[in-house]
């Protein structure tokens, strides 16, 4: 299936800089979508996005409510996105963006050539699309950095805390593993793996449980459950690496 090169551009204004950008993300056979900073005019946009730019102003910033609707799309559809702007209005969208979609932010005034810049927003593109992605289900935003942090270095990581987030994420996407806490509040893991499973669409997607207990009988409830495995929060960050290492090379000798 041929990936999308559609690109959202959303900026409320359209100077030289950014006509430049798009004129080249365009020679790099990039469709770019320009909009502005409007939740009626971002919603009308349907087609599939590889990625989003945004040319960040003050006047950007004063549309919130559109912002966080552009968030809220990056992180549903799992789209990575850039911003370019001045130092201080680049803190602000980065506050704003999951640290794990925001792939690039571009500091004016461009100290390199608007090629170079889209060069960069093109191998940060295919590396992303590259990349094994993991789905990990903790309740703790604390787990969830951690575990990110041991991973990010060789697979793309999207980190949610909650089972409406998962399945949110689920509904779009198709992860390559989930990694996912045992011992969650309201609804657990493994109400989650049931919920994974009953669906057509996803009881092939791959689930390792992260757990706390080491117990005998902790451990035979979870393999009751059938799971590709599963990984004890105690272990060792490299132990972790290894066994999520270890289980993409085994699937490669099963295809």
């Amino acid at each position: 299936m041929q990936k999308s090169r559609n690109i959202l551009v959303v900026a409320q204004i359209r100077n030289y800089l950014l006509l430049s950008i798009e004129k080249h993300l365009q020679q790099a056979r990039y469709q770019t979508i320009a909009v502005p900073a409007d939740t009626d005019e971002i919603g009308k946009v349907k087609e599939p996005l590889c990625g989003m730019l945004i040319y960040v102003e003050e006047t950007l910033l004063e549309q919130q409510q559109a912002l966080h609707f552009l968030k809220d799309r990056a992180v549903m559809d799992a789209i990575p996105a850039f911003a370019v702007g001045s130092p201080a209005v680049l803190k602000e969208i980065r506050a704003l963006f999951p640290a794990y979609l925001m792939l690039g932010a571009f500091e004016r005034p461009i100290n390199v050539h608007v090629s170079e810049l889209v060069g960069k927003i093109d191998g940060l593109l295919k590396q992303f699309n590259t990349q094994k992605k993991i789905l990990v289900v903790d309740d703790s935003g604390a787990m969830l950095r951690i575990i990110k942090g041991w991973l990010e270095d060789k697979y793309s990581v999207f980190p949610v805390n909650s089972a409406a987030m998962a399945i949110k994420y689920l509904a779009n996407n198709r992860p390559d593993l989930v990694l996912l806490d045992y011992e969650m509040p309201v609804v657990d893991g493994k109400q989650i793996l049931e919920m994974i499973r009953s669906e057509t669409d996803f009881t092939d997607i791959p689930v390792i449980f992260l757990t706390k207990k080491d117990d005998e009988q902790s451990i035979q409830n979870v393999a009751e459950l059938r799971p590709e495995g599963y990984l004890l929060k105690s272990m060792d960050p490299q132990q972790i690496i290894k066994a999520v290492d270890d289980f993409f090379e085994m699937s490669k000798g099963e295809m």
